[in-house]
């Protein structure tokens, strides 16, 4: 047997892999530096299991049907992880935030295995302009922090 015989995964490739672990990164990084939950390691499986997936379920028919189902149960199963990261604590339901990023770095799963790499990983990118974006418009001005925000602000400040 050959190196290139034994390294082989099809009908997944080492580009696609690597790309899955660098989208898991870059968005995990900036949850695990703010202390969040999901951090580089769940992002990182996240988007490794869903591209891991739908590829394999689009191998193994050219039927698009079988693979739509693929991504349904996927999406939905990922809905299931992220309800546990949620957490209701005196009326206020926290978590929200990161169980939207594991249903984001899913999406870029999905799109790691259906378009190329580099639409991945700018997704990835734009998830967390998006997760840093806000927070720095939450902290510029005090009307993007009320409702459940200024809830949650009082309530963290009270333990």
């Amino acid at each position: 047997m050959t190196l290139s015989e034994l390294l082989s995964i099809e009908p997944l490739d080492w580009w696609h892999i690597s790309s899955a672990l660098i989208c898991g990164t870059v968005v995990g990084l900036e949850r695990q530096l703010r202390g969040k939950p999901v951090g580089i390691r769940t992002s990182s499986l996240i988007v490794l299991g869903t591209y891991v997936f739908v590829t394999l379920a689009q191998s193994v028919s050219n039927d698009a049907t079988d693979a739509s189902r693929i991504i349904g149960q996927v999406v939905t199963g990922v809905g299931f992880l992220g309800a546990g990261v949620m957490l209701a604590k005196d009326g206020i339901v926290l978590g929200v935030t990161s169980a939207a990023t594991i249903w984001a770095l899913a999406s870029v799963g999905v799109a790691l295995s259906l378009a190329e790499p580099r639409v991945a990983i700018k997704l990835s990118f734009l998830i967390v302009v998006i997760l840093v974006g806000v927070d720095l418009l939450e902290n510029y001005s005090s009307a993007f922090t009320r409702g459940v925000h200024s809830r949650y602000s009082n309530w963290r400040s009270r333990r």
